[in-house]
């Protein structure tokens, strides 16, 4: 029996370890995002955005985002998004598809005051969300990735409601290796 317990965790850190060296250092993320301001009336402002992660471990990463956006309401507007924080993955061994949760921090600027949200100045901003990504080919170094979040800008004591919708490719740099390197 003892001999059985030994092999068995044996087999499950070799599993451990195997899943680790498929982890890639990081990423780097382009694509298109819908930021829907809902405060009163809902404005859509749409614009490119991107992100790159540094990977701490299978686990974990580190990302920043950033996000430039184009509205209309009647005139013309724009508005970025840069913020920062971590990113945590539900990895499977063997599996193709990788989702992950993060919670996001940093700032705001837009050019005009609409929807609670001020022009001119830079807010605060954050958001909660998730996603995953699906790599295009076993093994491959691309994935599609497609994600959803809550963002708030705090403007004027108070905080605009904002949701966002993003889709778009991701590269994967490089491997990190079971020591962790």
């Amino acid at each position: 029996m003892k001999k059985l317990v030994c092999m068995v965790f044996a087999f499950l850190i070799s599993a451990l370890v195997s899943s680790a060296q498929d982890m890639p250092r990081g990423d780097i993320a382009a694509g298109v995002s819908d930021l829907y301001i809902i405060k009163g009336y809902t404005i859509n402002m749409v614009g490119p955005s991107g992100a790159f992660t540094a990977n701490a471990n299978n686990w974990l990463g580190v990302v920043g985002d950033f996000g430039v956006y184009f509205g209309h309401i009647p005139q013309s507007f724009s508005g970025e998004l840069y913020t920062f924080g971590p990113r945590f993955y539900l990895r499977k061994p063997g599996s193709r598809f990788v989702p992950f949760g993060q919670a996001l921090f940093g700032g705001s600027h837009f050019s005009t005051s609409t929807g609670g949200i001020s022009g001119g100045g830079t807010q605060f901003a954050f958001g909660l969300g998730g996603g995953g990504d699906l790599t295009i080919h076993r093994g491959g170094r691309f994935a599609v990735r497609g994600q959803v979040e809550y963002f708030g800008v705090r403007a004027n004591g108070g905080t605009t409601p904002c949701s966002r919708l993003s889709g778009g490719l991701v590269y994967r740099l490089g491997k990190r290796h079971a020591g962790g390197s």
